[in-house]
């Protein structure tokens, strides 16, 4: 199975048009038109088919995360102080 194969399956399997999948990768920092993201979705044999990269894919699974989920919540790094009786 291909990345190209797992791109389409989540598209379906979570009812994702052009501008979903687009914002999605916007909220990674990940930039993409709707032709370039067209051309994963073609048949192999289809001229101006390309082949999805692991960056792509990883990039629209993080989003997804963020999407489905909302953002990480950010970790307080200061540990709780204990209160002294001085």
């Amino acid at each position: 199975m291909t990345n190209n194969d797992i791109f389409k399956k989540l598209r379906v399997a979570h009812k994702l048009r052009d501008d979903d999948i687009v914002k999605i990768l916007a909220l990674v920092d990940f930039r993409i038109s709707k032709s370039e993201l067209n051309a994963f979705f073609r048949r192999e044999d289809h001229p101006k088919y390309v082949e999805c990269g692991d960056q792509i894919l990883r990039n629209f699974l993080n989003g997804l995360i963020i999407h489905l989920r909302g953002p990480m919540p950010k970790k307080n790094n200061n540990p709780k102080q204990k209160k002294s009786n001085d």
